[in-house]
């Protein structure tokens, strides 16, 4: 295992950056997370760590080594591809063992470190079986198990569980992290999932038109997003277009005025973020609450221990709250009138307005 240094790297198809300037250090054994829309550059990104594209600029450092123009079998490198990449016609373990093979492993120890291999991966009593009589979730774990037989210093993993069913997923992203914790593995995972990237993550560096936007904990980019971007691709969020108004008040161009904690000096339009979460829904204004809008029930997500309750507060804008689904919590109706409200701290306000969101 080793820390992966990537120094100011970039790559351009002609006047196109797919990636731009990209400066980062994964520690040893530390699980991270490229998170963005397709065609942010993260999979590019990985795909040059792996070696499979060359950077335009920049340097790759694998603990102390400078990987840059190696090619991919000459860095210690275990890929997950998004599609497993089974060969069909091989069983498991002629799967696992054949990249041991290419790269001239002696016969008498590809045996052990595949089935090393396999029982990490709890697939040891399929040795025989061929992809196509396996669940995706087992092709899934045979494609892990390939790439950890090489004992790679840094895992690779791109999309690795966009092709299983969502009950699947979870089950699988569980498994993962929790092999890579007990073996000690530097990983970099690709995803576009934020639900998968907040929980599987040491740290994650969101991505967009090839730049970082912003790198940190779960907590620290839920909580603090350095933007409009950032605040809406990690969790979910409503955004109210308008301006800040002065002494702390946000003006929307629906009309609301709301009281809020900016820290920014930000002139002209602004954007202001509330999670849903963090608005409370009641039958009449909340005691207390320095911001309660009124409004009516538009529609209700039922989402098992949760609810989504939409809010439209007027012609232009409606408000998006969460609450807990359990007895004695205030759960309204489609057209009920009802007051939700907030802390101003709830609340991020971001320069520009973009595309505001209802």
């Amino acid at each position: 295992m080793a820390e992966v240094k990537l120094a100011g790297i970039s790559k351009r198809y002609g006047d196109f950056f797919a990636v731009r300037d990209f400066t980062l250090t994964v520690a040893d054994g530390e699980f991270l997370v490229l998170l963005g829309p397709s065609g942010c550059g993260k999979t590019t990104t990985l795909r040059m760590i792996a070696g499979f594209i060359e950077p335009t600029t920049g340097s790759i450092h694998l603990g102390n080594a400078d990987i840059t123009s190696l090619p991919p079998w000459k860095r210690n490198t275990g890929l997950v591809f998004q599609n497993y990449a089974l060969f069909p016609h091989l069983t498991v373990e002629q799967n696992v063992a054949f990249g041991l093979e290419m790269r001239k492993v002696p016969n008498a120890e590809i045996g052990p470190r595949v089935a090393e291999a396999l029982r990490l991966v709890r697939l040891g009593h399929l040795t025989d079986r061929l992809p196509r009589q396996l669940s995706g979730g087992q092709q899934q774990r045979v494609a892990l198990a390939r790439a950890l037989v090489f004992r790679p210093d840094v895992l690779l993993l791109d999309e690795p569980l966009s092709n299983l069913d969502a009950k699947l997923r979870q089950e699988v992203r569980v498994e993962i992290r929790e092999l890579q914790r007990k073996l000690g593995l530097t990983a970099i995972m690709v995803t576009h999932d934020q639900e998968e990237a907040l929980t599987m993550a040491d740290r994650l560096v969101v991505m967009s038109e090839g730049e970082v936007k912003q790198a940190g904990s779960q907590r620290e980019l839920y909580e603090h997003p350095a933007d409009r971007f950032v605040a809406g691709f990690v969790g979910r969020t409503t955004f109210l277009a308008g301006e800040l108004a002065g002494d702390g008040k946000f003006k929307s161009r629906g009309g609301l005025t709301i009281a809020c904690e900016n820290k920014t000096a930000i002139k002209g339009a602004a954007t202001l973020s509330l999670r849903p979460e963090r608005v409370s829904v009641a039958a009449a204004p909340a005691n207390g609450t320095e911001n309660s809008v009124p409004g009516e029930v538009e529609f209700v997500s039922y989402l098992g221990a949760l609810l989504d309750v939409h809010v439209r507060v007027n012609d232009r804008e409606r408000i998006v709250a969460q609450i807990a689904n359990r007895e004695g919590v205030y759960a309204p109706s489609v057209g009920e009138k009802v007051h939700v409200g907030w802390a101003p701290a709830a609340a991020s306000v971001f320069a520009g307005t973009g595309e505001a969101e209802e």
